[in-house]
């Protein structure tokens, strides 16, 4: 028989305060260990001790370990259960409460789901079933219903089969704000003339189709006679004001837009839709930005959104993409810096069966010039209609940062603005062949001279010299203030400048021979990929309209305008040693009143 004390041994681990016994099965107890153990769970239960230093205390005393979760488990055995008071049967019975109001909650969540999608059948079957109402069913429509109602709807008039793929896409999306665009006939004028009918059955449905001149808007008119009084028998087109009225009181309004001051046409409406039909159309975001604050609605039923198409190219195809495809993948919904949420669906002429089944428009589009094909075919939107550097190429131009050797020259080119972007760029001559990289940029809005001053001082603080530069000749002008001109200010703050060459035809004709690839396989000019303005800037700047011996004066030209002044400044590589000489002389000589040294 076992002695006092003994346990029958469970399993192959042996609990501490135990060990081996000489009666096969059973664990005879290490009084050492046990007086040890009970030591510690009472320091553990009078708080004077945590499970971890008490475990670690009773491993060194005791010579065996122990962990504090084996700790804990024999505390949890030796302690009797506390009596369960009636603050603990108050909270489990609340418990138990919130638990019944969660189902509760989680069932009428689930019935009202069901009583949506009853009501969006409901409304589906009306639109095929009440020619008078609406007769516009788009095969999405049909997909959301259960199949009993397929089959009695299996017959009704279907009057717009959208393309598969993007088209389906677009005229599904959810998001506030979507651009549909690319390659040329991928659908996107019609999805623009079907979009607005989504809400064309309610009273307070308002819709507005924007284009840039009333020719183009034409095309859109002519497409939406055909649609429109099928769809709606009733609907009538009032020619003077370019307005459909819906039997439902509902109203889809044709505008164009050809300068910017024609936005205020629109002051004082509401809409609950909006389109833009070829958005690159537009020179700037203007237009956007206030027709955008034009949308909204009295229905509580009606969700606002805005639509736009393009195709690559045009005066705005840089703020297009800018907005629309470099945030985010495509056909990936984003989040936009105004809150809105966003989507850009990509068009190919491939999605539309009708124009791609014969190929004759394909091969119209691939006997394009390279640009255009890149733009119409291609979907290209690295490429701008217009621009006036079509021979920019960021594969080629566009380099990533290396350290810079220090025996290279520096060279800078200022663009003053207070209103408009300041811009400063930095560039360096590699001695081995006088190319000319710029590898660094300041590009912001309402500075001084002395502010400007300061945060050029702060951000040359690494290089090796003094930057010599070129000031925009403006910057040099009083502008009858009693206080310094910018120009003074930069060479009170110790920045050594002369006056830019603005030579406005010249200047454009040296950038173009820096960017002429040279029999070495490399443009005179190449670019930091951390200078994104002057990028942007070099591969959307449009020719101008009345000199397309010269840019667009009207477009953002602030990093271009730097970049003319620092090539016209005609930089060059000096030798190392005489320029070392030169920097000496420097230190000692005052700065020019004029131009600075």
């Amino acid at each position: 028989m076992p002695q006092e004390g003994y346990i029958k041994k469970k399993g192959v681990t042996i609990p501490f305060g135990y060990e081996q016994s000489e009666i096969k099965g059973y664990l005879k107890p290490i009084p050492k260990q046990q007086e040890l153990l009970l030591k510690y769970i009472a320091l553990v239960q009078d708080k004077k001790y945590s499970l971890r230093e008490a475990a670690e205390q009773l491993s060194l005393e005791a010579d065996r370990k122990i962990s504090h979760v084996g700790l804990s488990k024999i505390i949890k055995k030796v302690t009797p259960p506390e009596p369960r008071s009636r603050f603990t049967v108050a909270t489990q019975r609340k418990r138990a409460l919130a638990k019944k109001e969660k189902e509760i909650q989680k069932a009428k969540a689930k019935l009202a789901a069901k009583e949506k999608k009853v009501k969006e059948e409901k409304e589906i079957i009306k639109k095929a079933t009440e020619p008078t109402k609406n007769t516009v069913v788009i095969d999405s429509d049909l997909e959301q219903v259960a199949p009993s109602v397929q089959e009695v709807l299996k017959d009704a008039k279907v009057i717009f089969h959208p393309n598969e793929g993007p088209q389906t896409e677009f005229l599904a999306a959810d998001e506030k704000d979507v651009l549909y665009g690319g390659a040329a006939g991928g659908g996107k004028s019609y999805a623009m003339i079907v979009d607005p009918l989504r809400y064309a059955h309610r009273p307070a449905h308002r819709a507005l189709i924007l284009r840039r001149s009333m020719p183009e808007l034409r095309e859109m008119i002519d497409k939406s006679r055909e649609l429109y009084p099928q769809a709606f028998p009733g609907a009538k087109f009032r020619e003077v004001e370019k307005l459909w009225n819906f039997p439902s009181g509902a109203k889809v309004e044709f505008g164009f837009l050809e300068r910017d001051a024609d936005v205020y046409r629109y002051q004082g409406q509401a809409y609950s839709w909006i389109g833009f039909d070829e958005i690159t159309h537009l020179p700037t975001e203007f237009s956007w930005n206030y027709l955008a604050s034009r949308l909204r609605t009295t229905d509580p039923e009606i969700k606002t959104y805005l639509r736009c198409t393009a195709n690559p190219g045009g005066v705005g195809s840089h703020w297009v993409k800018k907005r629309y495809i470099e945030p985010n993948e495509s056909n990936q919904s984003f989040l936009g810096s105004d809150g809105l949420t966003r989507k850009f669906i990509p068009a190919k002429l491939v999605d539309n069966p009708y124009l791609a089944k014969d190929g004759i428009y394909e091969q119209m589009l691939k006997s394009l010039p390279p640009l255009q094909r890149k733009q119409l075919l291609e979907g290209n939107w690295d490429v701008a209609e217009g621009a006036a550097f079509v021979e920019f190429d960021p594969t080629v131009h566009v380099i990533t940062p290396f350290e810079l050797p220090v025996a290279w020259e520096r060279v800078k080119g200022i663009d003053y603005g207070y209103a408009s972007e300041s811009c400063c760029l930095w560039g360096i001559i590699d001695m081995n062949d006088n190319t000319l990289i710029i590898y660094r940029e300041l590009y912001r809005k309402g500075l001084t001279g002395e502010e400007l001053g300061a945060i050029i001082t702060d951000m040359e603080i690494e290089d090796p010299f003094s930057v010599n530069g070129v000031l925009d000749t403006a910057a040099w002008a009083n502008t009858g203030t009693t206080g310094p001109t910018v120009g003074e200010a930069l060479l009170r703050a110790g920045h050594k400048l002369r006056r830019a060459d603005k030579n406005r035809i010249q200047g454009k004709i040296q950038i173009h021979e820096y960017l002429k690839t040279r029999e070495s396989g490399r443009p005179k000019l190449q670019i930091f990929n951390t200078c994104p303005n002057l990028i942007r800037e070099l591969q959307s700047i449009p020719l101008s309209k009345n000199n397309p011996e010269d840019v667009d004066t009207h477009a953002s030209d602030h990093a271009y305008d730097a970049l003319r002044y620092m090539i016209m400044s005609r930089p060059r590589m000096e030798n190392p040693l005489e320029r070392m000489r030169g920097f000496k002389r420097d230190m000692f000589k005052p700065a020019d009143s004029d131009f600075g040294y």
